[in-house]
C-alpha cells in the first residue's frame, strides 16, 4: 500500500504544473518535471539557487512582496506575471504562493505552482479584439441598437443611443427608454412590446423618440429574440432606425399625389360639362358617358390612396359597387384577398361598374329577388373572375355591340391576354374574365 508521503511525492512528480518548494529566503530546495518543462531549467540546476533566477530586472520587487507576505503567513493568490526562460526569453505565467510551516506552525518555506498562461492570453486577447470588434461595429452603424434580457429589461445600448437622446444607460436601463417616447405614443409601444417579451414573437414598431435637443425623429424599430439550442430566449436584439425623411418624402409624395389626382378630377369634370354642351337632348347617352368617367375617379381615389401601388381586390369592387348598394337585388362576393396592379384594377374596375350599371337598369340588381355573384381565385398561375346574375327580368342579347361590350370584354382580353366574355342567358347574364395570375397580381 502506497503511504502517504509517497502518494503526495507521486503527485509533485507527475503534476502538469510547474511546483516549486523554497525556503523563507527565496532558495529553491524542490523543483518538479512540469518546472523542467516550463522553464528549461532542471532540477539539478535550480536546486540551492534563489528562485529570483528566473524573475527579470524589473520584477525583482515581485520577490520581495512575496517573501514579506509568506513570513506573515499570507497566501498569494493566483497572479499574471512575467519569467525567464533559461533561454533568455521572456514567459508569461501565472503564479500561486502558499507558506509552508514545521509542526509548529512556524512559516519555513513556500511552495510555488505556477503554469503557463500563453493559451489563457491567446484566448483573453481573442475575446477582447471580438469585443473590440463588436462595440467598433456596435458604435458605427446606423441605427440605435440595444439588447435585453428575457424578460425585456434593456441592459446594454450602442454609442449612437446615447448620442442622440443624451442620456446614460443609468437613466436607460430596464424601462428608462420611456423617458424619450413621446407621451402620445408610450403607452401603445409598451403594451406592444410587452406581447412579445411574453409570447417571444419578433417585435416590430414605429414612434417618435426625442433627441437631447428636445426634437422628436421618427424611428423603425425592431426587435428579436435570441435562443439557445434549447430554444430557450437568452436575450433581445433591436435596433431603431431613423426614418423621418421617409415619412416626410411619402407624405409629400401624398400630397402630390391628392393633388394630381384633384386636378385629374378637375380634367374630368371639364370633360364631363363639354361633353354635356355637345350632346344636346341625347340625356342617355350623356348620362351612361357620366357614369363612366364617375368610374375612373373611382379607380383614381383607390390608386391615389394606395399611392399608386397595390390594390385590395376585394376593396376594389366593394368601392367600385358602392353605387348600387341601395338597389333591389343582392350582390354577393367571393374570393381571396388578392393584391392587384395599378393597371389590373383600373380595367376590372371599370368593367364591374359597367356590368354593375347594365344590371341596375335591365339586369337582377332591378329586382327585390335578383341576385349577382361576384367570385375570383387562382388556380394553377391563372386568374378567374365570374360575374352571375339570377332572379332578374328575362334577359334579350342586344342586337349590336356598343362601347360597354368593348369595356367588359375587348379591353381585358386586350391587355390581359387571356380571354373574356359575356353570355345573354334568358335566366341571367354571365360574364367571365381569365387571365395570366402574373397580369393580375401586384409584385410579380
Amino acid at each position: 500500500m502506497i503511504g502517504i508521503y509517497d502518494f503526495y511525492e507521486a503527485l509533485v512528480e507527475f503534476s502538469d504544473d510547474a511546483i516549486v518548494a523554497k525556503d523563507a529566503n527565496g532558495v529553491v530546495i524542490a523543483w518538479n518535471p512540469a518546472a523542467e518543462q516550463l522553464f528549461g531549467w532542471s532540477a539539478e540546476e535550480m536546486i540551492g539557487q534563489s528562485i529570483r533566477r528566473l524573475l527579470p530586472d524589473d520584477r525583482q520587487h515581485e520577490e520581495d512582496e512575496i517573501l514579506a507576505r509568506i513570513r506573515a503567513g499570507d497566501k498569494v493568490s493566483q497572479f499574471l506575471t512575467k519569467r525567464l526562460h533559461k533561454s533568455g526569453r521572456l514567459l508569461d505565467v501565472s503564479v500561486t504562493v502558499s507558506p509552508v510551516r514545521d509542526e509548529m506552525g512556524t512559516v519555513v518555506g513556500a511552495s510555488k505552482i505556477a503554469r503557463d498562461a500563453r493559451p489563457f492570453l491567446e484566448r483573453e486577447e481573442v475575446l477582447r479584439e471580438a469585443k473590440d470588434m463588436f462595440q467598433t461595429l456596435a458604435d458605427n452603424i446606423a441605427p440605435f441598437a440595444w439588447m435585453a434580457r428575457p424578460d425585456g429589461h434593456i441592459f446594454w445600448y450602442n454609442k449612437r443611443w446615447y448620442d442622440f437622446t443624451g442620456t446614460t444607460l443609468e437613466e436607460m436601463e430596464g424601462w428608462g427608454w420611456t423617458k424619450v417616447h413621446h407621451p402620445d405614443h408610450v403607452e401603445r409601444v409598451k403594451q406592444k412590446i410587452q406581447h412579445s417579451w411574453d409570447t417571444g414573437q419578433d417585435w416590430e414598431d414605429t414612434f417618435p423618440l426625442r433627441s437631447k435637443d428636445g426634437e422628436y425623429r421618427w424611428f423603425l424599430s425592431r426587435a428579436k429574440a435570441i435562443r439557445n439550442e434549447d430554444g430557450e430566449i437568452v436575450r433581445w436584439f433591436g435596433t431603431n432606425s431613423d426614418i423621418t425623411e421617409q415619412r416626410e418624402q411619402a407624405e409629400q409624395i401624398r400630397l402630390l399625389l391628392m393633388e394630381v389626382n384633384h386636378r385629374s378630377k378637375n380634367m374630368l369634370a371639364t370633360v364631363q360639362a363639354l361633353i354635356g354642351r355637345s350632346i344636346d337632348g341625347d340625356e342617355t347617352v350623356l348620362k351612361r358617358f357620366q357614369d363612366r368617367v364617375r368610374s375612373l375617379a373611382v379607380n383614381q381615389d383607390i390608386l391615389v390612396r394606395r399611392e399608386w401601388r397595390e390594390v385590395p381586390l376585394k376593396e376594389l369592387v366593394e368601392m367600385q359597387l358602392d353605387f348600387v348598394s341601395d338597389a333591389p337585388g343582392t350582390i354577393i362576393t367571393e374570393g381571396p384577398d388578392l393584391p392587384v396592379n395599378p393597371r389590373a384594377a383600373e380595367i376590372i374596375g371599370m368593367a364591374l361598374h359597367e356590368l354593375a350599371t347594365n344590371s341596375l337598369k335591365y339586369g337582377a340588381l332591378s329586382a327585390a329577388e335578383g341576385r349577382v355573384a361576384i367570385t375570383w381565385d387562382v388556380e394553377r398561375e391563372e386568374f378567374e373572375m365570374s360575374w352571375r346574375e339570377s332572379g332578374g327580368p328575362s334577359v334579350v342579347e342586344p342586337s349590336r355591340k356598343g362601347f360597354g361590350s368593348q369595356l367588359i370584354c375587348d379591353v381585358p382580353h386586350r391587355f390581359f391576354g387571356g380571354s373574356a366574355a359575356i353570355e345573354y342567358a334568358e335566366t341571367g347574364i354571365s360574364w367571365s374574365l381569365s387571365a395570366p395570375v402574373k397580369a393580375i397580381k401586384a409584385g410579380l
